[in-house]
């Protein structure tokens, strides 16, 4: 894999390398945060390796930057800061992993992995639709009934997994895992703040709703019979 890393401790940054081009990896790497921003920007890797603390800019607001410039390189966050509310923050911002330090290299070189392995879509839909409901995904739009519906980036990502999963039940745990990727309970109420937003948007304006709970259980999005 090809990889950038932007870490400005000398001695981390030395060990990291070390242990990935010796795994056969080819690393770039930079101590500031600008610099690593237009590294990012510029180059094609297969992951970024992203401290959070860093001089020049810190290392969420470099994630942010990419993302808005729609550079989906997956990164992985690798930082001493670890409170629950970081790494909530840093994966709802569009990191694919988070590992807090101290860190194993081998637990590192294995989440590096896990990306590499994840397949690529042979075919990519371009339009999904249920009932009245459409989402266009090149043009990142959604409407029902032909009417235009606004929803913020989290909202549509999981709108659009309902809408690929439609019919099937998705547990609390399925939604963190494919929405947020979050492979632990991070004990907030993330899913439901975003379940009650989502509802507000595409059902509450019309007559009959497409998203349902189903007590206990999960949620699920189905057209009407």
């Amino acid at each position: 894999m090809k990889l950038l890393l932007v870490e400005d401790d000398k001695v981390t940054r030395d060990y990291v390398i070390s242990g990935l081009r010796g795994a056969g990896h080819v690393v770039d790497d930079i101590a500031d945060g600008v610099d690593g921003l237009a590294l990012a920007l510029r180059g094609s890797y297969d992951a970024a390796i992203l401290d959070r603390m860093l001089p020049g800019m810190d290392g969420l607001s470099i994630l942010k930057a990419m993302r808005a410039a729609k550079v989906m390189t997956p990164v992985i966050f690798l930082t001493a800061i670890g409170g629950v509310d970081d790494r909530v923050e840093g994966l709802e911002a569009g990191a694919d992993d988070y590992l807090t330090k101290p860190f194993a290299l081998s637990e590192l070189s294995a989440r590096l992995g896990a990306i590499g392995r994840r397949p690529a879509q042979a075919v990519e839909q371009t339009r999904l639709i249920v009932g009245d409901l459409e989402m266009d995904l090149v043009r990142r739009k959604v409407s029902r009934a032909g009417q235009p519906i606004e929803l913020l980036t989290r909202e549509f990502q999981l709108l659009e997994y309902f809408m690929r999963a439609e019919g099937r039940v998705l547990s609390r745990t399925m939604l963190l895992e494919q929405v947020w990727d979050f492979h632990f309970d991070p004990q907030t109420t993330v899913v439901e703040t975003h379940i009650s937003r989502l509802r507000s948007k595409i059902d509450k304006p019309f007559t009959i709703p497409l998203l349902h709970t189903i007590k206990n259980v999960g949620y699920t999005l189905r057209a009407p019979e």
